[in-house]
């Protein structure tokens, strides 16, 4: 293994779940913008960026394609205050993924591993939900990469990338690089910007579809904390 290595991981479906309190956010935040109810809710799982999501959701909703970008501007700029009132019901339905604590802790405690968040996630939003299911000591959120960095999600490892070296002073690249995450999205983010992957059939993605997909580990979840730890050496060393 090398000196250092950076660990992405992404947050929904791979270390929480937090039911329907996006899409109840999502659409709170349509009406308040819109005026409207909206008819119909983003897909679950899909690991979309949430500026690509909400754009998605206004047109899927019959928003003119020439207010598309104006009002999902206004939608995401109260997603976090709507997602912080709702923190208790997130506690209250939401979870922890099985193992996941287990693994965060392990991580953390590997001699040159760096933990953080490459997420499609607001930054808010996303500390909001690791902070409520009390995972945010285990990670370095603020050298993570997050939607309101950039709403194309591969040039998130980038980011992160950039500032763990900036702390580190260490230069990180797909040699010293691993997402874990549960989607399509995940993989492909780690394919398109410069990172090894290791998905977890957490979500809504099925581990063969991992698979083919080309993950280069595919679990079936977190709980075998020795089988990540030698998953990550194996794709860093």
């Amino acid at each position: 293994m090398s000196a250092r290595s950076l660990v992405l991981w992404d947050i929904d479906r791979t270390l929480v779940y937090v039911g329907e309190i996006d899409r109840r956010v999502y659409r709170d935040a349509f009406a308040q913008v819109v005026g409207r109810p909206a008819e119909r809710l983003p897909a679950r799982g899909t690991g979309v960026t949430m500026p690509l999501a909400v754009r998605q959701f206004l047109r899927e909703n019959g928003v003119p394609e020439l207010e598309v970008d104006t009002l999902a501007e206004q939608v995401v700029k109260r997603l976090p205050t709507l997602l912080t009132e709702r923190v208790a019901e997130m506690r209250d339905e939401g979870q922890v993924m099985p193992g996941a604590v287990g693994a965060l802790q392990a991580v953390r405690r590997a001699a040159g591993l760096v933990p953080t968040v490459v997420t499609g996630n607001l930054r808010p939003n996303a500390e909001i939900k690791v902070r409520t299911f009390g995972l945010d000591a285990y990670l370095e959120t603020s050298i993570g990469a997050f939607a309101s960095d950039d709403s194309h999600r591969p040039a998130l490892v980038a980011v992160a990338q950039r500032r763990a070296a900036q702390k580190y002073r260490t230069e990180f690249t797909v040699a010293n690089t691993v997402i874990i995450g549960d989607s399509l999205e995940d993989v492909r983010t780690g394919h398109d910007g410069g990172a090894r992957v290791i998905a977890v059939a957490s979500g809504t993605t099925t581990a063969e579809e991992l698979a083919a997909a080309e993950a280069d580990v595919v679990l079936s979840d977190l709980q075998d904390v020795d089988l990540l730890l030698g998953s990550i050496a194996g794709l860093v060393s």
